[in-house]
């Protein structure tokens, strides 16, 4: 992997809230805001900018936390801007601070981790997963 990123490099990313973003289950829908999984979705995506600047062939990263605090809620059709900052690489760990606007107002701050590992260790682990499992 090409170690490209610095504490305090930044990456953003705008999503518009769409209808299907709603938070909903097969039950129904919950609330006419956008769900937690849609801004997660997006949170991780947003700390994989840094992550597809640093593989190399071969590599390919894979998810390893995701913390998400609500302040407000989105509702569909507004444009949100994800910024996310890298906190530190420790032990071949992306960590990355994020936080979500929706204008000026903060809908939502969290952390994501993320591990770049080669395509065949990842295969290996989950070829191991299905065989055992």
């Amino acid at each position: 992997m090409k170690n490209v990123v610095q504490p305090g490099d930044k990456r953003e990313h705008r999503y518009t809230v769409t209808e299907a973003d709603k938070a909903a289950f097969a039950a129904g829908t919950v609330h006419e805001v956008c769900s937690t999984f849609a801004l997660a979705r997006e949170m991780e995506w947003s700390s994989r900018l840094f992550v597809l600047d640093m593989l190399e062939a071969g590599e390919e990263g894979i998810g390893t936390r995701l913390e998400i605090r609500h302040l407000s809620p989105a509702l569909p059709g507004e444009e949100l801007l994800f910024v996310a900052t890298v906190r530190e690489w420790q032990a071949g760990e992306l960590l990355c601070d994020i936080e979500v606007y929706a204008g000026k107002r903060l809908v939502a701050k969290g952390l994501t981790g993320q591990k770049i590992l080669t395509k065949e260790k990842l295969t290996a682990l989950f070829n191991k997963l299905k065989n055992n499992g």
